[in-house]
């Protein structure tokens, strides 16, 4: 599965994703950072990324999934930094493994 992570990620997310077999990519990586949330949605369905992950709680405000056929997880974390992401990775995984088509889904930490 082909996985940008949002510039608001560390880039350590990257390394765990790649140990699983995705062929994960970050936004600073492929040139992307400060792109807003429709054109970030867009590069991701011109260049083949099937799931976007963020922890950009406005996304789904902001935009309209349907125009894109891109996956998006929301990680609803106390913070982006690696300990509170690696608390929530199993669920993660396992949600990867199955994600349907074209679907915003979210993860909750445990808090």
């Amino acid at each position: 599965m082909k996985i940008l992570l949002d510039e608001n990620l560390p880039k350590r997310l990257k390394f765990r994703l790649l140990e699983q077999g995705h062929d994960a990519s970050t936004a600073r990586e492929m040139g992307w950072n400060g792109q807003k949330n429709g054109a970030l949605l867009g590069l991701l369905t011109l260049n083949g990324f099937d799931v976007l992950i963020t922890s950009d709680r406005n996304l789904v405000h902001q935009q309209n999934f349907s125009k894109f056929s891109v996956n998006v997880i929301l990680l609803k974390i106390k913070t982006n930094r690696y300990p509170n992401i690696q608390s929530i990775l199993p669920k993660l995984v396992e949600l990867l493994a199955k994600i349907p088509t074209n679907q915003f889904t979210e993860i909750e930490a445990d808090l």
